[in-house]
């Protein structure tokens, strides 16, 4: 297979698997409690992959690096995926992605405040005005757009998520990190995975849970979770972006919401009322305009797999 076709292949799976995760987390978590959801996908995604690096004898994380690998791993995989699989329990996986599309707004906003990297410009102001009204879009009852507004506690929940992976990123520029990428991101999942398990028992849900009333269709998006969503589009990712075009392959960030609204209008029988249309246009306008700007001025975001992974991103599930 030709570098021109086995490149197609890894665009189709960060494009459509990541985009399509979305709905695999909404299946699953409407018969899995969703904390013990999301740590069974990340304590057996991140065993495999941090599994196969010790195999590798690759260097593992030490000193400071691993104080970064739990704060990390908690801001990601207990802040943010984690409210993401609660807020899906009554959340349509489409405007869930689209909620998380917000994480550049929020990585622009510590650039301005936090790092002082850049400047409030007129055109990064509009577009930061248009994202938050792509959110107020989305939310709003008192706007007549049809269909149902995010409830408030996953709404907060949601840019809670969004808001911990902005500040994630922001730690990784100024804390230790292992070399390899994979190392990275097989310790975060997993000591995420073991975070998320800590916090399903402390809530009961393990106790509660009775694996024999789980459909095989729930086992199926869990299992898609897990090896096509964590483990075969991570693979993809890291080889792209070490053979192609940073600008490029972070085109998946505006790709992956707008997959994520029409597969989960198509195929999980969501609502895309004018309200939908209309918020994700916001936020998804919004999202172009602040990359472009931060590859401009050469700034980077990081992709939704791991935060440590250096390229630029926006979502990714």
């Amino acid at each position: 297979m030709g570098t021109a076709w086995k490149k197609g292949l890894a665009y189709a799976v960060i494009y459509l698997v990541w985009g399509s995760t979305f709905l695999a987390i909404r299946i699953c978590v409407q018969e899995v409690p969703p904390f013990l959801c999301a740590s069974i996908r990340f304590l057996l995604a991140g065993a495999l992959l941090w599994g196969w690096t010790l195999a590798r004898r690759e260097r593992q994380p030490r000193g400071r690096e691993r104080l970064t690998t739990v704060v990390v791993a908690f801001l990601i995989f207990v802040l943010d995926y984690g409210l993401v699989f609660w807020a899906e329990r009554k959340v349509p996986s489409g405007i869930a992605a689209v909620m998380l599309a917000t994480i550049p707004l929020f990585m622009a906003i510590s650039e301005i405040l936090v790092l002082r990297e850049r400047r409030l410009t007129l055109r990064l102001a509009i577009a930061l005005l248009m994202g938050i009204t792509g959110v107020a879009v989305l939310t709003s009852r008192t706007l007549g757009l049809g269909g149902t507004p995010v409830p408030r506690a996953e709404a907060v929940g949601l840019i809670i998520g969004a808001m911990s992976w902005a500040v994630a990123s922001v730690l990784t520029r100024r804390l230790p990190l292992p070399a390899s990428k994979v190392v990275t991101s097989g310790s975060q999942m997993f000591v995420g995975g073991v975070l998320l398990s800590l916090i399903a028992a402390g809530l009961g849900e393990a106790r509660a849970f009775d694996p024999s009333t789980v459909s095989p269709k729930a086992w199926l998006a869990l299992a898609y979770l897990i090896v096509p969503g964590s483990i075969v589009a991570f693979t993809a990712y890291t080889w792209l972006i070490q053979v192609d075009s940073p600008t490029r392959v972070g085109t998946y960030a505006y790709v992956n919401p707008i997959v994520a609204v029409l597969l989960g209008y198509f195929a999980g029988g969501e609502d895309l009322s004018l309200r939908t249309v209309l918020g994700s246009l916001l936020v998804l306008v919004s999202v172009v305009v602040i990359m472009a700007e931060s590859r401009g001025k050469g700034l980077t975001s990081r992709p939704r797999t791991s935060p440590s992974a250096s390229a630029p991103s926006g979502t990714a599930r």
